[in-house]
Protein backbone atom coordinates (compact mmCIF):
# COMPACT_ATOMS: atom_id res chain seq x y z
CA UNK A 1 0.00 0.00 0.00
CA UNK A 2 1.33 3.23 -1.09
CA UNK A 3 1.66 6.91 0.79
CA UNK A 4 -1.39 7.86 -1.21
CA UNK A 5 -3.61 5.07 -0.57
CA UNK A 6 -2.77 5.57 3.32
CA UNK A 7 -3.40 9.21 2.90
CA UNK A 8 -6.83 8.12 1.31
CA UNK A 9 -7.66 5.45 3.87
CA UNK A 10 -6.44 7.76 7.17
CA UNK A 11 -8.47 10.86 6.34
CA UNK A 12 -11.90 9.32 6.55
CA UNK A 13 -10.96 7.18 9.26
CA UNK A 14 -9.55 10.72 11.08
CA UNK A 15 -12.70 12.44 10.10
CA UNK A 16 -15.03 9.58 11.39
CA UNK A 17 -12.98 9.10 14.32
CA UNK A 18 -13.09 12.71 15.67
CA UNK A 19 -17.27 12.58 14.49
CA UNK A 20 -17.51 10.13 17.61
CA UNK A 21 -15.61 12.11 19.76
CA UNK A 22 -17.63 14.83 19.60
CA UNK A 23 -21.01 13.08 19.36
CA UNK A 24 -20.58 10.55 22.79
CA UNK A 25 -19.17 14.12 24.84
CA UNK A 26 -21.71 15.32 26.72
CA UNK A 27 -22.11 18.79 26.55
CA UNK A 28 -20.31 21.25 29.09
CA UNK A 29 -23.17 21.63 31.80
CA UNK A 30 -24.87 25.06 31.42
CA UNK A 31 -24.15 27.73 33.59
CA UNK A 32 -26.36 28.60 36.98
CA UNK A 33 -29.05 31.25 36.34
CA UNK A 34 -28.47 33.81 39.03
CA UNK A 35 -31.68 36.12 39.73
CA UNK A 36 -30.53 39.43 40.93
CA UNK A 37 -32.07 40.63 43.79
CA UNK A 38 -32.22 44.11 45.29
CA UNK A 39 -30.89 44.32 48.86
CA UNK A 40 -31.56 47.75 50.66
CA UNK A 41 -28.43 49.25 51.05
CA UNK A 42 -27.60 49.91 54.68
CA UNK A 43 -27.84 53.48 55.85
CA UNK A 44 -23.74 54.92 56.97
CA UNK A 45 -23.45 55.81 60.32
CA UNK A 46 -23.82 59.52 60.90
CA UNK A 47 -19.97 60.88 62.18
CA UNK A 48 -19.83 61.69 65.76
CA UNK A 49 -19.29 64.97 65.52
CA UNK A 50 -22.43 65.44 63.11
CA UNK A 51 -24.65 63.77 64.97
CA UNK A 52 -26.86 66.34 65.89
CA UNK A 53 -26.88 68.57 62.83
CA UNK A 54 -30.19 68.04 60.88
CA UNK A 55 -29.56 66.36 57.38
CA UNK A 56 -30.00 69.18 54.20
CA UNK A 57 -33.65 69.54 52.70
CA UNK A 58 -32.13 68.29 49.90
CA UNK A 59 -31.32 65.15 50.41
CA UNK A 60 -35.32 64.58 51.61
CA UNK A 61 -36.00 65.57 47.80
CA UNK A 62 -33.71 63.20 46.09
CA UNK A 63 -34.83 60.14 47.89
CA UNK A 64 -38.61 60.90 47.14
CA UNK A 65 -38.19 61.56 43.52
CA UNK A 66 -37.33 57.81 42.19
CA UNK A 67 -40.39 56.27 43.68
CA UNK A 68 -42.54 58.29 41.04
CA UNK A 69 -42.01 56.69 37.67
CA UNK A 70 -42.23 53.12 39.46
CA UNK A 71 -44.94 51.89 37.07
CA UNK A 72 -42.64 52.66 33.80
CA UNK A 73 -39.98 50.80 33.62
CA UNK A 74 -39.63 47.37 34.58
CA UNK A 75 -42.51 45.90 33.30
CA UNK A 76 -41.72 42.47 32.30
CA UNK A 77 -39.79 41.62 36.09
CA UNK A 78 -41.29 38.28 37.26
CA UNK A 79 -41.51 37.05 33.73
CA UNK A 80 -39.51 34.68 32.08
CA UNK A 81 -39.45 33.51 28.37
CA UNK A 82 -37.99 30.14 27.45
CA UNK A 83 -36.85 29.91 23.71
CA UNK A 84 -36.41 25.79 23.11
CA UNK A 85 -34.77 25.82 19.50
CA UNK A 86 -33.15 23.23 17.03
CA UNK A 87 -29.15 23.76 17.93
CA UNK A 88 -28.10 21.91 15.17
CA UNK A 89 -30.42 23.99 12.50
CA UNK A 90 -28.42 27.06 13.24
CA UNK A 91 -31.75 28.91 14.66
CA UNK A 92 -28.74 30.31 17.69
CA UNK A 93 -28.91 33.62 15.70
CA UNK A 94 -32.64 34.10 14.98
CA UNK A 95 -33.18 33.17 19.17
CA UNK A 96 -30.49 35.85 19.91
CA UNK A 97 -32.29 38.28 17.44
CA UNK A 98 -35.07 37.36 19.20
CA UNK A 99 -33.81 37.65 22.86
CA UNK A 100 -32.63 41.02 22.45
CA UNK A 101 -35.90 42.14 21.02
CA UNK A 102 -37.84 41.18 23.79
CA UNK A 103 -35.20 42.39 26.50
CA UNK A 104 -35.65 45.37 24.88
CA UNK A 105 -39.31 45.53 24.71
CA UNK A 106 -40.61 44.15 28.44
CA UNK A 107 -37.06 45.76 30.83
CA UNK A 108 -36.21 43.27 33.74
CA UNK A 109 -38.24 39.79 31.28
CA UNK A 110 -36.08 36.76 31.89
CA UNK A 111 -35.24 35.09 28.71
CA UNK A 112 -33.55 31.42 28.70
CA UNK A 113 -32.60 29.89 25.42
CA UNK A 114 -32.04 25.94 25.24
CA UNK A 115 -32.10 23.01 23.05
CA UNK A 116 -35.14 21.15 21.87
CA UNK A 117 -33.50 17.94 21.24
CA UNK A 118 -35.38 15.54 18.65
CA UNK A 119 -37.69 12.79 19.18
CA UNK A 120 -36.49 9.60 21.18
CA UNK A 121 -36.48 7.08 17.91
CA UNK A 122 -34.38 9.92 16.07
CA UNK A 123 -32.23 9.72 19.07
CA UNK A 124 -31.98 6.21 18.95
CA UNK A 125 -31.06 5.71 15.24
CA UNK A 126 -28.71 8.55 15.58
CA UNK A 127 -26.80 6.64 17.87
CA UNK A 128 -26.67 3.53 15.42
CA UNK A 129 -25.04 5.89 12.79
CA UNK A 130 -21.50 5.68 13.65
CA UNK A 131 -21.61 1.77 14.62
CA UNK A 132 -23.01 1.21 11.04
CA UNK A 133 -20.17 3.13 9.67
CA UNK A 134 -17.00 1.41 11.48
CA UNK A 135 -19.05 -1.66 10.86
CA UNK A 136 -18.61 -1.02 6.55
CA UNK A 137 -15.21 0.13 7.27
CA UNK A 138 -14.23 -3.49 9.16
CA UNK A 139 -15.99 -5.30 6.68
CA UNK A 140 -14.06 -3.54 3.85
CA UNK A 141 -10.69 -3.44 5.54
CA UNK A 142 -10.76 -7.08 7.30
CA UNK A 143 -13.93 -8.73 5.53
CA UNK A 144 -11.71 -11.92 4.55
CA UNK A 145 -10.66 -12.60 8.38
CA UNK A 146 -14.47 -11.29 9.56
CA UNK A 147 -16.74 -13.70 7.72
CA UNK A 148 -14.97 -17.00 8.34
CA UNK A 149 -15.51 -15.66 12.25
CA UNK A 150 -18.85 -14.98 11.35
CA UNK A 151 -19.10 -19.04 10.36
CA UNK A 152 -19.01 -17.96 6.81
CA UNK A 153 -16.75 -20.07 4.56
CA UNK A 154 -16.29 -17.57 2.20
CA UNK A 155 -17.90 -13.78 2.02
CA UNK A 156 -20.70 -12.79 -0.39
CA UNK A 157 -20.30 -11.82 -3.28
CA UNK A 158 -21.24 -8.76 -2.71
CA UNK A 159 -18.12 -8.10 -0.05
CA UNK A 160 -16.13 -8.46 -3.49
CA UNK A 161 -17.98 -5.07 -4.91
CA UNK A 162 -17.33 -3.47 -1.87
CA UNK A 163 -13.51 -4.41 -1.59
CA UNK A 164 -13.15 -3.45 -5.77
CA UNK A 165 -13.52 0.47 -4.91
CA UNK A 166 -12.42 -0.16 -1.44
CA UNK A 167 -11.77 3.78 -0.78
CA UNK A 168 -15.06 5.22 -2.53
CA UNK A 169 -17.38 2.81 -0.43
CA UNK A 170 -15.36 4.58 3.01
CA UNK A 171 -15.50 7.66 2.19
CA UNK A 172 -19.31 7.49 0.81
CA UNK A 173 -20.08 5.80 4.08
CA UNK A 174 -18.17 8.22 6.01
CA UNK A 175 -20.57 11.21 3.97
CA UNK A 176 -23.44 9.54 4.00
CA UNK A 177 -23.66 8.42 7.76
CA UNK A 178 -22.68 12.71 8.46
CA UNK A 179 -25.90 13.43 6.44
CA UNK A 180 -27.74 10.32 8.14
CA UNK A 181 -26.65 12.06 11.90
CA UNK A 182 -27.35 15.62 10.81
CA UNK A 183 -30.77 14.47 9.72
CA UNK A 184 -31.71 12.84 12.73
CA UNK A 185 -30.41 15.41 15.26
CA UNK A 186 -32.58 18.14 13.88
CA UNK A 187 -36.04 18.55 15.64
CA UNK A 188 -36.54 22.31 13.27
CA UNK A 189 -38.07 23.64 16.75
CA UNK A 190 -38.44 27.14 17.54
CA UNK A 191 -40.92 26.79 20.40
CA UNK A 192 -41.40 30.38 22.67
CA UNK A 193 -43.16 30.05 26.30
CA UNK A 194 -44.15 32.55 28.16
CA UNK A 195 -43.82 31.60 32.11
CA UNK A 196 -44.49 28.04 30.94
CA UNK A 197 -47.41 28.83 28.40
CA UNK A 198 -46.47 28.10 25.11
CA UNK A 199 -46.99 31.64 22.90
CA UNK A 200 -45.42 30.36 19.33
CA UNK A 201 -44.65 26.73 18.00
CA UNK A 202 -42.68 26.55 14.89
CA UNK A 203 -43.54 22.79 14.66
CA UNK A 204 -47.23 24.19 14.37
CA UNK A 205 -47.42 26.93 12.08
CA UNK A 206 -44.39 26.17 10.43
CA UNK A 207 -42.59 29.46 10.18
CA UNK A 208 -40.62 31.81 12.28
CA UNK A 209 -42.29 34.21 14.05
CA UNK A 210 -41.97 37.62 13.49
CA UNK A 211 -40.14 40.17 15.79
CA UNK A 212 -43.36 42.54 15.93
CA UNK A 213 -45.00 39.59 15.79
CA UNK A 214 -43.57 38.19 18.71
CA UNK A 215 -43.79 41.31 20.41
CA UNK A 216 -47.41 41.62 20.78
CA UNK A 217 -48.20 37.87 21.70
CA UNK A 218 -46.07 38.56 24.79
CA UNK A 219 -47.33 41.96 25.66
CA UNK A 220 -51.12 40.68 24.96
CA UNK A 221 -50.01 37.72 27.52
CA UNK A 222 -48.16 40.08 30.19
CA UNK A 223 -51.62 42.08 30.39
CA UNK A 224 -53.96 39.37 30.39
CA UNK A 225 -52.31 38.39 33.55
CA UNK A 226 -52.67 41.50 34.79
CA UNK A 227 -48.57 41.98 35.66
CA UNK A 228 -47.59 45.61 34.26
CA UNK A 229 -49.79 48.11 34.41
CA UNK A 230 -48.79 49.84 31.73
CA UNK A 231 -48.61 46.72 29.00
CA UNK A 232 -52.12 46.81 28.29
CA UNK A 233 -51.94 50.63 27.18
CA UNK A 234 -49.51 49.46 24.82
CA UNK A 235 -50.79 46.90 23.51
CA UNK A 236 -54.65 47.24 23.67
CA UNK A 237 -54.12 48.97 19.76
Amino acid sequence: MDRAQLVLLGLPLFLLFSDLVSLFTPPPPKPPHHHHHHHPHPHPHPHPHLHQQPPPPIVKESLDFPSQPSDVGGIGIGNTVHINFCASCSYKGTAQTITKMLETAFPGIDVILANYPPSLPKRLLGKLVPAVQIGVIAVVVAGEQIFPMLGFMAPPPWYYSLRANKFGTIASSWLLGNVAQSFLQSSGAFEVYLNDELVFSKLKEGRFPGEIELKDLVGKRLANSGIGDGVGSLFSS
